[in-house]
């Protein structure tokens, strides 16, 4: 009998929110999409006063953003799934820009519905060379997945997510590596994530000044819980599922749009630091083992 999916409608919200964020990056089309959203957005974050806090996530959402691209250009693969990609538009520049790309874009039935809106809005220039689809998918749901795997032409396929793992538990998470894992073995490729999260100790959290509505989802969602407990933890978890380790991306802080904006609101404390901040995110690209 098939497992019941579990509803993660819930989720979607927050991509409204992390595309607001991206709107002040210059990652591809995110500021021309930021500026078609209507209403506010669920995390109530405060736009008008870009503070300390606020270009700090704009930072590591434009970082973990380029870290995906960093990985997706070592591999050389023309098919590309996104998993759960909300409101990020890299399979549409990447096929406005290279018509060898097959590129299908997913993620659930309402963020698919209003990122379709968007696309069909966005300034797309003389027309996408490449093959881009946007379709609907619950990354749960292992027969739709095959579905959609199963409509790429021959050749390895590059799987790609950043912001899903955490909002799986455990046992969604190796129900999602099975999938991924039985698809890789028989095409070829890899999986590149940019969810492997690790908890944040008790004094970190505390310090950074998270909006009410912000708490509330992540303890909907259980969030933290979700991440893993470090990076060795992670290690041995994709290990556990079958995969190893190929690469893991190197993060480029000066070349992203938002340091500028950053440095202008740095704390004096910190501008005279010189061992880096603790890493709590990294990206790796994964392979069957």
């Amino acid at each position: 009998m098939p497992q019941k999916l579990k509803d993660f409608s819930s989720v979607s919200p927050s991509a409204k929110s992390l595309l607001k964020l991206k709107g002040n990056t210059n990652i591809p089309y995110a500021k021309q999409a930021a500026g078609l959203i209507d209403g506010g957005e669920i995390f109530n974050l405060n736009y008008d006063d870009k503070d300390f806090w606020f270009w700090m996530r704009a930072m590591h959402f434009e970082s973990r953003y380029r870290s995906v691209d960093q990985l997706l250009k070592q591999t050389g693969n023309t098919n590309i799934l996104e998993l759960s990609s909300g409101y990020s538009f890299r399979g549409l520049d990447l096929c406005e820009r290279d018509e060898s790309i097959r590129y299908i874009d997913t993620d659930l039935p309402d963020v698919v519905f209003t990122k379709q809106g968007m696309i069909d809005a966005l300034p797309v220039g003389e027309g996408v060379k490449g093959r881009f689809e946007l379709l609907q998918l619950d990354v749960m749901d292992a027969a739709a997945f095959n579905d959609i795997v199963n409509m790429f032409g021959n050749g390895p396929l590059t799987i790609i997510n950043e912001g899903l793992l955490m909002y799986l538990n455990q046992e969604e998470k190796v129900r999602l590596c099975s999938t991924i894992l039985k698809t890789l073995k028989q095409r070829g490729g890899c999986w590149i994530t940019a969810d492997v999260y690790i908890k944040r100790p008790p004094e970190m959290a505390d310090r950074v000044p998270y909006t009410s509505s912000e708490r509330s989802f992540f303890e909907q969602h259980s969030i933290e819980d979700n991440k893993f407990e470090s990076f060795e933890s992670a290690r041995s978890f994709f290990k556990s599922q079958g995969f190893e380790i190929v690469t893991e991306a190197e993060p480029d802080y000066q070349s992203l749009s938002v340091i500028p904006h950053l440095m202008k609101v740095l704390p004096e404390e910190l501008r005279n630091r010189k061992e880096p901040p603790p890493k709590m995110q990294v990206t790796w690209m994964l392979k069957p083992r």
